[in-house]
């Protein structure tokens, strides 16, 4: 396995992924949306006990619609929920939904949508996102689904005013591709409770998962940073949310979407401690485009015949959980500070030395 071209959810073909954020004048907030080709199916997990959400309902496996047009991430809490407006309008303007009457406009696009909680963290409680966002964002994501090109991380988007516990958090992604040509891409927008932070040594959990070198100018931090970082941990946020989407060319039903969006709960377990609080709004969401067709026939070396098509999915659903625990690091490492928010590599100075 390796990582993909620009090693984030992008490398599966067609995905499309768009930011828009204030910052500044009591802003820091933002919207992420992210656009799979036409006819992606959709699942999602929510295990997290304060959630703010949107049309997840429909992504139901026992519930009629599969398919989804777009996948909102926003800051702003319950209020961010709001942006969801501007992408669907936005879609529904291009004849994208699910149809409901003869005129080719008449859809309802599909959008699945949770908000994390970052208000009051630009300081000025009101300023949260709004339709204007999430029709903003939408926009861009088509224009990158047209052009391949890296997406752009850190501070931005949904990410713009999350933290990591004490620390600054934000948007990361990573990709894996297999020989044989199955790409799993997970985004993440990192607003936790918990930290990625190994609270002995300073390292990041999620770096054991990475592929090659793509950890290797991370080092263990001296001392000196360490304890300045327990110092500042006896401060905490009290109310938190990370927000993933776990994406594959592999074609998977609702079902099987749905334990994907599992999978990638793994992730955030491997590379968050803790996670999935009472107060947080954890969600993983799940996309397949179904590019690529698995193999069904049976195989070899079990005790009873065992369909090839269940292994492989289960191989699938390995890779995405720790493609999941890679994006959580890239959203640590490419994070910048903020006013009231230190990132890890300027609280950790000594960790890239």
């Amino acid at each position: 396995m390796q990582p993909g071209p620009n090693n984030d959810i992008a490398d599966v073909t067609g995905i499309g992924v768009g930011h828009y954020q204030r910052i500044g004048r009591g802003w820091l907030s933002g919207t992420t949306v992210i656009v799979p080709p036409v006819h992606s199916i959709g699942g999602v997990d929510v295990r997290g006990g304060g959630p703010a959400t949107r049309d997840t309902d429909c992504l139901d496996p026992i519930n009629m619609v599969s398919e989804v047009d777009a996948i909102c991430l926003s800051g702003g809490s319950a209020f961010g929920l709001d942006a969801a407006g501007g992408v669907m309008t936005l879609l529904a303007e291009r004849g994208r939904g699910f149809r409901v009457g003869p005129d080719p406009l008449s859809v309802v696009p599909i959008v699945p949508t949770a908000a994390l909680f970052d208000l009051g963290a630009g300081g000025i409680f009101a300023n949260r996102p709004g339709a204007d966002f999430g029709r903003r964002a939408a926009a861009n994501a088509l224009t990158a689904a047209k052009r391949g090109r890296p997406i752009a991380q850190g501070t931005i988007g949904a990410g713009t005013g999350a933290h990591m516990a004490v620390l600054k958090g934000g948007v990361g992604s990573a990709s894996t591709v297999t020989a044989d040509g199955i790409v799993v891409g997970a985004l993440i927008v990192l607003n936790s409770s918990g930290t990625g932070i190994d609270r002995r040594s300073g390292e990041l959990w999620g770096t054991r998962y990475g592929i090659g070198d793509e950890f290797a100018h991370l080092h263990r931090p001296e001392r000196a940073d360490l304890d300045a970082f327990t110092e500042l941990m006896a401060k905490r946020w009290a109310l938190n949310t990370t927000l993933a989407v776990v994406a594959t060319n592999v074609s998977m039903d609702k079902p099987e979407c749905t334990r994907l969006a599992g999978a990638g709960h793994d992730g955030l377990a491997r590379a968050i401690s803790p996670i999935h609080n009472y107060t947080d709004g954890d969600i993983v969401f799940s996309l397949s485009t179904g590019a690529m067709t698995l193999p069904e026939a049976p195989i070899e070396g079990f005790i009873r015949p065992v369909n090839n098509r269940f292994t492989r999915l289960g191989d699938v659903f390995t890779i995405a959980a720790d493609t999941v625990a890679r994006a959580v690091v890239h959203a640590i490492i490419s994070s910048t500070s903020t006013t009231e928010m230190t990132s890890y590599l300027e609280q950790f100075l000594s960790a890239t030395i």
